[in-house]
């Protein structure tokens, strides 16, 4: 390794070690006697200092590098209460690893703030800004959060394909893809092939894998290709899901809390642990209405209507037993009433982060429930054959990544919340 060690392992019971240190030049400011040069790197900044008297006259001046420089400092740590960490580098040398051969596009103190389509467009320039590196850091931790959590709970990790031959969930939103001699499409969802897992004999599946939609949509909600966080548990019902997603989703949120409090505070991002409330859907619906919301039995949420109902319900609400027509045809009807279905949707600050429903496993309801759709079964023959050998009832749910990314960091853009986002403008870089 070429450093030693990295900014946050640093500290003011270190006085007088000698260090050497990797990463970014943040900002320098020179003043007759004094240079001080801000190096960051991965995990944070700290201040170098060259003082005349102390720093050879030769090295102060090889301090004056142009912000964005990539340097390796040798110094020793001086503590010094003044200073913002409690303690400075005294520099023995500094290389400038890489010189710059161009100008920087945006600035990335924030001093001079940048639109986001630049941002974007320099998306590797922008990972650089102390900002969005929190954005990741805390979806990395929710990313942790949700294979520790289900791990624990004998979920098994599987991948499924990201090219299949018929819609997964139908409709037209698909990106049509040539497959040598035949068309295919990109996935929209792994539903069909998490299924045959829990078919195949492994009662709890999880997985994270990226989905595409072809929608044209232009929304600060919504992305073409995006990041699922999926569950099926075979041999349970709707409510056996739904325990399990509010667990997990408690359980990440929490791991945030407790390992990421200074990228929180970086984002000026306020965040507590939820309780999850559950109601119907028909409860939902006639708690909106009175209180002033339009909106119809047999309609689906609008975002208004998400928001609405964290007024009512707080932060946290499982909406469940949807009408079965606003549903994926492979949702479970309730028995009791067929125009009810077994499923659910997760909100978390008037956001909807997640959906799920018990399955149809019974083949003879999938044919039918296809056929109510416009779409053909012999289409889907391969995934209703399945039901056919030995099926159990299954359950499951979908969290979008950089939804609830979103939602626990603060940012107001779903492209924010994406390390390299994709929508309908945007496939590069």
């Amino acid at each position: 390794m070429i450093r030693t060690h990295f900014v946050n392992q640093l500290s003011k019971e270190m006085d007088g070690k000698t260090v050497t240190l990797a990463g970014w030049v943040h900002e320098v400011r020179e003043t007759a006697k004094v240079t001080f040069l801000l190096l960051r790197d991965g995990t944070g900044i700290v201040q170098v200092i060259g003082k005349q008297g102390v720093v050879d006259k030769a090295l102060i001046k090889s301090m004056a590098l142009p912000k964005e420089s990539v340097v390796v400092v040798v110094g020793k740590i001086s503590a010094n209460p003044e200073a913002k960490k409690g303690f400075e580098i005294i520099p023995v040398s500094i290389e400038n690893v890489n010189p710059l051969s161009g100008p920087i596009p945006f600035e990335v103190t924030g001093k001079v703030p940048a639109e986001i389509d630049v941002r974007l467009n320099y998306r590797y320039i922008d990972l650089r800004r102390i900002e969005t590196s929190a954005v990741f850091k805390i979806q990395s931790a929710l990313l942790n959060g949700f294979h520790e959590y289900l791990s624990k709970e004998g979920f098994e990790e599987i991948r499924t394909p990201s090219i299949i031959a018929e819609a997964s969930e139908g409709g037209s939103d698909l990106f049509n893809v040539k497959y040598f001699e035949r068309g295919a499409y990109l996935a929209q969802s792994p539903q069909l092939y998490k299924q045959l897992a829990i078919i195949g004999g492994i009662d709890k599946v999880m997985m994270v894998v990226p989905v595409f939609r072809a929608e044209k949509s232009n929304t600060t909600f919504h992305l073409t290709e995006s990041t699922q966080m999926d569950v099926e548990m075979g041999f349970a019902g709707p409510d056996d899901a739904i325990k399990v997603l509010s667990d997990v989703v408690t359980y990440m949120i929490k791991q945030v809390t407790e390992k990421n409090k200074e990228d929180l505070e970086t984002l000026g991002a306020k965040l507590s642990v939820p309780k999850v409330k559950v109601v119907t859907y028909t409860e939902a619906i006639e708690a909106l209405k009175k209180k002033g919301f339009s909106i119809e039995f047999g309609h689906d949420f609008s975002r208004d209507h998400e928001e609405g109902l964290e007024k009512l319900y707080g932060e946290a609400v499982v909406v469940k037993e949807f009408p079965t027509k606003i549903r994926a045809f492979y949702s479970m009807p309730k028995e009791d009433n067929p125009e009810l279905s077994n499923s659910y949707d997760f909100i978390y600050k008037g956001l909807e982060i997640c959906s799920g429903a018990q399955r149809i496993h019974k083949p003879e309801l999938l044919t039918k429930a296809l056929q109510g759709r416009g779409l053909n079964p012999k289409n889907f023959e391969f995934y209703i054959n399945a039901f056919r050998l030995g099926a159990p009832p299954h359950a499951g749910w979908s969290i979008g990544l950089e939804r609830l990314t979103m939602c626990v960091t603060g940012v107001k853009n779903i492209r924010e919340a994406s390390l390299f986002p994709r929508d309908r403008n945007r496939i590069s870089p």
